[in-house]
């Protein structure tokens, strides 16, 4: 038998000799102009039907609520644990919310009891439309804590999945009331569920899941996982030429690419991001760094679009070269374990899994080895190897990173050849990348390891008590990177100066679709305004004689070959040089964005086709006599249609088990707080640049083309995605705003929607005023 939705009231009433797998409260409906006629007819109704009831819910069942259009999901009022003597009060306040409509009903039922879990569920998924099971749910007895958006635990599955896959035992019988469901109504649904002591499940509600476009068949799901499932089996064996028995793949660990181009980016930043870093430029520089060579390694595979790293890959290239073998094997296999165990580091692994780097409480952190079945020998050679490694990339007068810097130099000036010679569009595209490469993402992962042993150094200082926590926050507001010369150029020199300094950067670093800032410079900059109340910039930054003092014997019983003052310069350039590799290598990058969008209008195609578009297909029309035309189109029509399954597919940020891409519980991820400030603040609703002063901004992830937003007096910001050291947290502590880096999905939503926000850095916690 079918059923068919009508008012909340009613299609609970219907569902009541139908549903097996859950139990229904007692309903009592009254109509609101029978209320408004005899109040008393109405109790006595009421008392007839729910007799020797202690508390009511009081709930709304208004018409317009739960179509097949939209949900009005909480446009009208309910009320819980009503006592039968405010029964006409609430009843009268929930007639009030339908503002002056009389002829809608109240629903009445129990209140229930000994609830210890509730929760919503999906039978799809809102965001990609697609046949996944979603559970949201609080241990607990406050039944309106999820539905809230307070947050609680979410797990996820496929709407069809291997018969060995386990649900979690606190949703199973939520699972098997949604598949039940399904088979009653046949169409994408939303309910709410309770469970109380006695493990009854409890249906609340459930009406129609209104979604914004047709939903994902399962089979065509069904297919697309099967065919992950087949990559990843194959991904987690062992490699011959890898250290480690297995791997995990994960979006944040190593060049993070959901913090760079996003977890379902398109086909074109996909494949620049392939090109210019992670199929072989990142392997190239660590090897030159003194790590071991993974040349020819891939760092980023992707499923069916979505961008993952190689977490034993990744793993492998942090292993001094010099390191034994079977000891870089046990080294590998130890990281892999200590993620797994906590997932919630995963955009910290540099930090806190592995040691990549010599630093002055390398040794006591190394200690955790033992418990693990590493021998002192065993330690001391990690420590030994990572100390030469760290001692040639540091050296004063030899250390690699000052010829990378000297690239930038070459990289400038060879964009400049090429953006006035007379190369064709495709030429000029493929030169400006192939540069980008050699002398700007090469150059930059370089520095970048360089920023990150900075980092790491500078932390271990606080960790032995060298600095305090206020010393680094300090040091870090002294730096004066390239970017931190942003917002006082906007506030010192005229439009014309400022866009042609920074006219090339967008907040889609990668993404063609995203407007550069001298495309559209009215978008991100009020150029009316005076200039805003500026942030402190390049605060004093010194050593007390007792510091240096200590640090020099620290220097010296370490035997690290730089004195105080190189040790600092070191330091200061490593974290500046990788802010102005990436500012000039996205120069040509984004010049070869500008100059695609040109090539596709040439031929007929739109900035959104191209978008599509695999960066190799326009380097192809450099190199081949061909049909641009042609290729054009059809590289477009297949990029489309592979985009439409990347948008339908959601997987885990950290798979270390094939069966997690069947079910998994979204990880309870932990943010990074940059500074030790505490605000409390009102969050700014869109980017609109009239609605940001004063607010706490949110935005997708930390991509250095966001950088137009600290032109405005922003009170704090928020990141879904990005590390301890990524662009924004580097910023965002050299301008000493309090923000939080990589919230993960669940907590940025919640975050960003409030209207109130207090962040607690310092206690590294958040509380939603409002």
């Amino acid at each position: 038998m079918r059923a068919t939705f009508s008012s909340k009231a009613d299609t609970l009433k219907s569902l009541m000799p139908l549903v097996r797998s859950a139990k229904i409260a007692p309903i009592s409906v009254i109509m609101s102009y029978e209320w408004m006629a005899d109040s008393a007819y109405c109790l006595n109704k009421i008392n007839d039907e729910l007799p020797k009831v202690s508390r009511f819910i009081v709930r709304s069942s208004c018409s317009s609520e739960d179509t097949s259009v939209s949900s009005n999901a909480g446009a009208y009022l309910s009320l819980l644990n009503v006592r039968p003597e405010e029964l006409p009060e609430a009843i009268t306040s929930v007639i009030d919310s339908y503002h002056g409509n009389g002829n809608e009903q109240i629903l009445i039922q129990p209140m229930l009891n000994q609830v210890i879990r509730s929760g919503v569920a999906f039978t799809h998924d809102p965001t990609t439309c697609s046949p996944y099971h979603l559970i949201n749910w609080d241990e607990g007895e406050d039944t309106s804590f999820v539905t809230s958006g307070q947050g609680g635990r979410c797990w996820q599955g496929a709407a069809v999945m291997p018969d060995c896959i386990t649900i979690p035992k606190e949703i199973s019988s939520v699972r098997k009331l949604l598949l039940e469901l399904e088979m009653l109504f046949s169409q994408p649904l939303d309910c709410e569920f309770a469970v109380t002591a006695d493990e009854s499940l409890w249906l609340l509600q459930v009406r129609p899941l209104v979604l914004r476009e047709a939903p994902q068949n399962k089979e065509r799901q069904s297919h697309l996982l099967k065919l992950i499932e087949d990559r990843l089996e194959k991904g987690f064996c062992h490699h011959p030429f890898l250290m480690g028995e297995r791997t995990v793949f994960g979006v944040m660990p190593d060049w993070n690419p959901a913090e760079i181009i996003g977890i379902r980016p398109k086909p074109l930043a996909l494949s620049l991001y392939r090109e210019l870093v992670t199929d072989s430029i990142w392997a190239y520089q660590r090897h030159n760094y003194g790590y071991r060579n993974l040349r020819s390694f891939p760092l980023m595979p992707h499923l069916f679009g979505l961008p993952y790293i190689d977490v034993r890959l990744s793993f492998n290239s942090f292993i001094p070269a010099d390191l034994d073998d079977e000891l870089a094997g046990r080294l590998v296999d130890f990281y892999i374990k200590r993620l797994q165990s906590q997932p919630a580091l995963h955009d910290k692994v540099e930090f806190e899994i592995v040691f990549s780097c010599y630093t002055p409480d390398l040794n006591e952190r190394l200690q955790v080895l033992k418990a693990e079945g590493f021998s002192d020998e065993d330690v001391i050679s990690i420590s030994d190897s990572l100390k030469r490694l760290t001692n040639r990339v540091i050296d004063p007068s030899t250390g690699i990173w000052r010829s990378d810097e000297k690239k930038l130099k070459t990289l400038m000036e060879r964009h400049e050849e090429i953006m006035s010679s007379n190369l064709d569009l495709a030429g000029k595209i493929y030169w400006l990348l192939e540069d980008a490469k050699r002398y700007g993402t090469l150059p930059f992962a370089g520095l970048a390891r360089a920023g990150f042993m900075s980092v790491q150094i500078l932390k271990s200082l606080v960790n032995v008590g060298i600095l305090t926590s206020g010393d680094y926050d300090s040091f870090m507001s002294s730096l004066q990177t390239i970017t931190s010369s942003l917002s006082l150029d906007r506030e010192n020199f005229d439009k014309g100066y400022f866009l042609k300094k920074y006219g090339h950067l967008r907040p889609g670093t990668y993404d063609i679709l995203s407007k550069r800032y001298d495309e559209d410079p009215d978008l991100y900059f009020d150029w009316n305004s005076e200039g805003k109340d500026c942030i402190e910039l390049n605060r004093h930054f010194s050593l007390t004689i007792h510091q240096m003092r200590a640090l020099r014997c620290l220097l010296t019983e370490h035997e690290l070959k730089p004195n105080v003052v190189e040790l600092f310069d070191f330091l200061q350039a490593g974290i500046e040089l990788r802010e102005l590799s990436k500012f000039h290598f996205t120069k040509n990058l984004s010049d070869a964005l500008s100059l695609a969008n040109e090539l596709a209008m040439k031929y007929g195609f739109s900035r959104e086709d191209i978008a599509f578009c695999d960066i190799r297909v326009l380097q192809e029309l450099h190199v081949a006599a061909c049909d641009p035309l042609e290729i054009l189109a059809d590289a477009i029509t297949r990029g489309k249609k592979r985009y439409k399954d990347t948008c339908s597919l959601s997987l885990p940020p950290l798979i270390s088990e094939v069966e997690q891409i069947y079910s998994f519980e979204w990880p309870d991820i932990l943010p990074n707080f940059i500074t030790q400030k505490n605000i409390i603040s009102e969050v700014a609703p869109t980017l609109d640049k009239e609605r940001l002063n004063g607010r706490v901004v949110c935005i997708p992830n930390a991509d250095p083309g966001f950088d137009w937003i600290f032109s405005y007096n922003i009170s704090g910001l928020i990141t879904a995605w990005g590390g301890v050291n990524s662009h924004m947290a580097i910023r965002a502590g050299e301008l000493g705003i309090p923000a939080i880096i990589g919230a993960g999905e669940r907590r940025f939503t919640m975050w960003s929607m409030a209207k109130c926000l207090e962040i607690d850095c310092a206690g590294k916690r958040v509380e939603v005023i409002c």
